[in-house]
């Protein structure tokens, strides 16, 4: 940031340095250049192609099991008749969808690639090494992937429990916050081995909760809508593009929520002091430095 400073003319350079003397001018201008240190836009894109990529492989994994893959996926993401039927027809002409043992962990080990692509953002986002690849975090990659299917599952079905305890739609928004919440906690813990720690990542999971709350109902008008004119004009693959579109939204929302967590709870203002406690936000080994090792992204 000091370098960049130097490089400004002489009067934005002291309107910025105004600014970096107040909370919220630090806040701001922090934020909007971590957005552009991560990449933001380019990032949320490769974040959503694999959420696409690995979750909905996991999903008819699951459900084939169980039987009835594509009527699972039609009621988890909730879609419209038109959008329905594409699914179920692509779905019957690209023949049985039954997974085997091997094939089961062909897909797990295909979708960790959306673990990994989370581990690499939040590395850049916290400025730590990136975590090593190696068999011993095979697991953790595994248990994300799962773990986002079922989240998905379970958002979506979450209705048929909680409508039934009074107030009405009061615990549905309870526990779908909480689960965002939980969400932006445990992701970036598991994939960093804790190397950022829970209190650090609280706020950016807050954030990224009110921020889902918030536009859930955005997504409840216009999810089904453009699902159903995607379908009728371009069948399957529309449904599919507009399901990337959303899954953009959605990361966008994520890494931005988990950006301005960090540069919140880095502040050295009060706000930032209360944030992140008297415990440090990266642990470190014995030796001073993170127990991650290798190089930058």
């Amino acid at each position: 940031m000091d370098r960049v400073l130097g490089l400004l003319p002489g009067r934005i350079r002291r309107i910025a340095d105004h600014l970096l003397g107040t909370w919220l001018g630090r806040v701001g201008l922090g934020f909007a250049w971590s957005l552009q240190r991560i990449e933001i836009f380019d990032r949320s894109m490769a974040v959503a192609a694999q959420l696409f990529t690995s979750v909905f492989p996991v999903l008819i994994m699951m459900a084939s099991w169980f039987g009835n893959a594509d009527s699972v996926l039609v009621d988890t993401f909730n879609m419209p008749q038109e959008a329905g039927t594409a699914v179920t027809d692509s779905l019957d002409d690209g023949g049985s969808t039954t997974f085997g043992i091997i094939g089961g962990i062909i897909v797990l080990a295909s979708a960790t690639s959306l673990s990994r692509a989370l581990a690499r953002a939040y590395a850049i986002i916290w400025s730590i090494p990136r975590p090593k690849s190696n068999i011993a975090s095979a697991w953790r990659w595994v248990a994300v992937v799962l773990g986002l299917a079922i989240m998905v599952v379970v958002l979506r079905r979450m209705h048929s429990v909680t409508d039934a305890i009074p107030p009405a739609e009061l615990w549905t928004i309870v526990l779908i916050a909480l689960l965002y919440f939980a969400m932006g906690v445990l992701v970036p813990w598991i994939l960093l081995k804790g190397v950022v720690t829970l209190r650090a990542v609280m706020t950016g999971a807050a954030l990224f909760a009110v921020v889902m709350m918030l536009v859930r109902p955005f997504s409840n008008v216009w999810l089904p809508h453009a699902l159903e004119a995607s379908a009728v004009r371009y069948g399957s693959i529309g449904v599919a593009f507009t399901y990337l579109a959303w899954f953009y939204i959605i990361a966008w929302i994520y890494l931005a929520a988990a950006v301005l967590g960090q540069v919140l709870v880095s502040d050295e203002g009060e706000v930032g002091r209360r944030l992140r406690g008297r415990h440090p936000l990266i642990r470190l080994d014995r030796a001073g430095e993170t127990i991650h090792e290798g190089p930058r992204s």
